[in-house]
């Protein structure tokens, strides 16, 4: 049985959306992917209506059984933040009125998740989610990839784990981790040590 996911990469002008499938197995399927756009110069409440519309459209055809969101975080530009959060907001409330759970994510963890590698570039993720979902090329712009690498992300620490059904990984260990994963997880646990510490 497979989980599908929609993954959201949330943003005024072009908020990147991706849905794939995710068997047990943690091999993974492109069901959809795009980006929903909106002019600078319309109001708003107009761009804002016009992704949620998108979100609920997408989510009412691929029924998708959870939501995936990047965790906003606070930046030097505020216009940015508060556009990206606004964006947020909508899609939460089009999940909520469904019923359905939606998991944030920082970019970090998306990034680990998919690359082994939490300070991967944007370059690296669309690459990796190309050879995951074993598409002909990475998808574009990078919004769209990024939403993927949510959706798997997601679907990935859901399923209790964070590991990649790649080809060319490294072997899991005995802990069914990568290397790069348990790294990752070591890392995670070193943090909330220090924070326990404070």
């Amino acid at each position: 049985m497979s989980l599908r996911v929609l993954g959201i990469d949330p943003g005024l002008t072009r908020c990147g959306v991706g849905i794939v499938d995710v068997e047990a197995s943690r091999s993974a399927v492109l069901v959809h992917v795009s980006v929903i756009r909106t002019p600078t110069d319309m109001p708003l409440e107009r761009r804002l209506l016009a992704i949620g519309e998108g979100i609920a459209a997408l989510l009412d055809e691929f029924q998708p059984a959870a939501v995936a969101l990047e965790r906003v975080f606070a930046q030097n530009n505020v216009r940015t933040v508060m556009g990206t959060a606004q964006a947020s907001g909508v899609a939460m409330h089009a999940a909520a009125a469904r019923g359905l759970s939606v998991g944030l994510h920082t970019p970090s963890e998306v990034k680990a998740a998919v690359t082994g590698y939490g300070s991967a570039d944007k370059k690296q993720i669309a690459t990796m989610v190309q050879r995951i979902l074993r598409l002909d090329a990475p998808p574009t712009p990078a919004d769209a990839s990024d939403a993927l690498a949510l959706a798997l992300c997601h679907a990935w620490r859901s399923n209790g784990t964070m590991r990649a059904v790649d080809s060319s990984a490294p072997a899991p260990s005995m802990s069914g981790l990568t290397p790069a994963q348990e790294a990752w997880r070591k890392a995670e646990k070193s943090v909330v040590a220090r924070r326990l510490g404070q």
